[in-house]
């Protein structure tokens, strides 16, 4: 780094300035000796000068020779008077000379030297944390998150520290939710829903109502503060304040490593790694400081550190005692969410229900099939805005699954409807009756669990989308009733869906591992490769507990169209088949397929209509080669979409690695 290249040549010019230093000083020392004789020297030249000029001023009298002129006579004494008076005193000689110049030394040696004194001692000057942290006025507030001065400031008022919503969800407690819609603060625990209105200091749990002496949650203009006094009701936090400027320092990571130091002795906190920085701080003996230990935070002799109040600046090493690991506390005590965790593998099937009729075809699907103890009928859609739902339930399907020794988890989904979820669930006092619905409809038709599959939810609804899992959580945990969440494969573009969050609140979450080319892609490819499902197994690793993890496995494939575009382009199209009917078309136009082992698939392709048709197979073998790494995960278990597109054999191989 260039600020450590310079500080190693200002090393070296100090050390190489000392050297210079102490010659000189030899030197000095040893003219000094020389001057002294010198001196005594001149002192005798001087007193042989004085007798000279004594003796001669008889002889140095004027005289006129006769015959001269008066005229002469005058010119011949001011000659004479001249020449006298530039003999008066010795002439300076070399050693003279040099005398001079070894004081003229000396006083140059003694300027460096306090010049150099004057650049090794370190400076007394403050600075005013006015000028070392940012402005802010009365009402304004800095907050510093653990050791980082964050750039979303708080307020400060009524004497009580606020921090934005913004900074809180994404720093220090996401399961908060502000409704902008109806202008209150949410917070759900395992068992507890609480709610807050704006500029208001009551709240609800569970519509018990306490009250505090300050508005927990204050609206200026468009921007959100929370009290964080209510914060720390439910959040590991601690925090001081502190005045001139206000600012906040919050401790809300524990049980994590950190550094601290005591100080030997007095020492300068300083605003850069120099002696000559001003003075933030002054540290006191025995008085303990938050230090950056093994960063290349500030260059040679000096270390990082932050003073209990928020000042972050640059100490000396040699004057702090050496560093102690340890860690911040806490007395909080957070509230454990509990699961439903089922003691047998999980082979769950989706039954695709489109209409009441429907209904009266399960127990010959589930006649053909082998091990499935979960179904997973299309029950329930979004009916209208204000959270109704429209339902397909039935006792007798119900009664049917229980008495074959399968579960039934209903599945509620946002497709298949003209309703926008997004506003249903940003609303209150709609979400609350989505919930409501659900939970009194799964209890009515004796339901074993429900089944989110929202797919339609866009990164600026999900946190509404999680408050609504959050709230059905509680419903269902009070009732129990399994919940299981229905998710994209991880990738960049749905990793704000949070299924860490997910499956700390609900029960199981469910990976569907197909769709990795949907029917509206510009290019033709697998439903569901073997590197697909190996992929996502790998990032599920880190956001799901395998015991709470389902992956769902694709009975259908797709057939792509490929003909000539606009512009010369190619068209590219296709439609959904199941198992069988997709073997049959392959056979019926006489296709010869090939196996693609990194795929883990056949693929056959033929022409006909001036098109190019294209398929990637989903049979028994792509099946074992997907059912064999997913086994190999030891997740909870599998599930399948869907009932009736699947072929015999299917249910054989599944049996062999899950419910077998």
């Amino acid at each position: 780094m260039k600020g450590n290249e310079s500080m190693d040549k200002n090393n070296k010019d100090t050390k190489s300035g000392f050297l210079d230093l102490d010659k000189m000083l030899d030197e000095v020392s040893n003219e000094l000796d020389e001057i002294g004789s010198e001196l005594d020297d001149y002192g005798d030249e001087k007193d042989k000068s004085d007798k000279t000029v004594e003796a001669g001023k008889g002889k140095d009298r004027t005289s006129v020779t006769p015959g001269a002129s008066r005229k002469d006579a005058v010119q011949g004494a001011k000659t004479t008077r001249g020449t006298h008076n530039k003999q008066s005193g010795p002439a300076i000689t070399n050693k003279q000379k040099k005398v001079y110049g070894i004081f003229a030394l000396a006083v140059i040696a003694i300027i460096a030297l306090a010049v150099v004194i004057e650049h090794f001692t370190p400076s007394k000057e403050h600075m005013a944390l006015s000028e070392y942290f940012p402005k802010v006025t009365q009402d304004e507030m800095l907050v510093i998150m653990q050791d980082k001065l964050s750039k979303e400031q708080g307020i400060y008022m009524d004497g009580k520290p606020y921090i934005s919503y913004e900074l809180l969800t994404e720093k220090i407690n996401k399961r908060f939710y502000f409704d902008s819609i109806e202008n209150q603060l949410l917070y759900t625990t395992a068992t507890e829903e609480i709610s807050a209105a704006v500029d208001s200091k009551e709240y609800y749990t569970n519509k018990s109502k306490s009250t505090v002496d300050y508005n927990i949650v204050h609206l200026n203009g468009d921007k959100v503060y929370v009290a964080l006094d209510y914060v720390k009701q439910y959040t590991a936090l601690d925090y001081q304040f502190f005045e001139d400027p206000n600012r906040v320092v919050i401790k809300y990571k524990f049980n994590t490593p950190i550094h601290l130091r005591t100080a030997k002795k007095e020492a300068a906190v300083r605003y850069e790694p120099n002696i000559k920085s001003p003075i933030l701080y002054d540290l006191q003996p025995k008085e303990e400081i938050l230090c950056f230990d093994g960063k290349d935070e500030g260059t040679k002799g000096f270390i990082k550190v932050m003073t209990e109040s928020g000042i972050t600046g640059y100490a000396k090493v040699n004057r702090l005692n050496d560093s102690v690991e340890t860690e911040y506390t806490t007395d909080f005590v957070p509230q454990e969410y509990s699961h439903i965790s089922k003691d047998f593998e999980i082979n769950m099937a989706f039954h695709q229900v489109t209409n009441r009729d429907a209904n009266d075809n399960l127990i010959n699907m589930l006649e053909k099939t082998k091990g499935v103890n979960v179904v997973a009928p299309t029950w329930f859609t979004l009916a209208e805005s204000d959270g109704s739902i429209a339902s397909l339930a039935s006792e007798n399907y119900v009664e049917r699954a229980h008495k074959a020794g399968v579960e039934v988890w209903a599945v509620v989904k946002d497709f298949d409807t003209e309703v926008d979820p997004a506003p249903l669930l940003k609303a209150t006092t709609s979400r609350q009756k989505l919930v409501k619905e659900l939970t009194a409809t799964a209890i009515q038709y004796d339901l074993d669990g429900i089944n989110v599959d929202f797919e339609k939810v866009r990164e600026e609804d999900v946190e509404a989308y999680l408050e609504f899992i959050r709230e059905l959580s509680i419903k269902c945990r009070g009732n129990g009733l399994v919940l299981s969440i229905d998710n994209y494969v991880p990738s960049d573009y749905t990793n704000y869906f949070d299924r860490e969050e997910q499956a700390a609140v609900a029960d199981y979450v469910v990976t569907m591992a197909y769709d990795e080319h949907t029917s509206g892609d510009e290019e033709a490819g697998s439903v569901s490769s073997l590197s697909f499902v190996k992929q996502a197994l790998e990032d599920l690793e880190g956001q799901i507990p395998a015991t709470q993890s389902i992956i769902a496995i694709p009975f259908y494939t797709r057939l792509w169209k490929e003909e000539d575009g606009d512009n010369g382009g190619v068209s590219v199209s296709s439609e959904a088949y199941g198992m069988e009917n997709a073997a049959k078309v392959l056979e019926s136009n006489e296709v010869k397929t090939v196996w693609l082992k990194d795929m883990g698939q056949y693929y056959g392709e033929y022409d006909a209509d001036g098109a190019t048709y294209r398929m990637w197979l989903e049979d028994v073998t792509s099946l074992e080669e997907k059912l064999k790494e997913i086994k190999a995960k030891k997740v909870a278990g599998i599930a399948e979409w869907r009932l009736g597109l699947e072929t015999e054999e299917a249910w054989s191989v599944i049996q062999k690695y899950f419910n077998n």
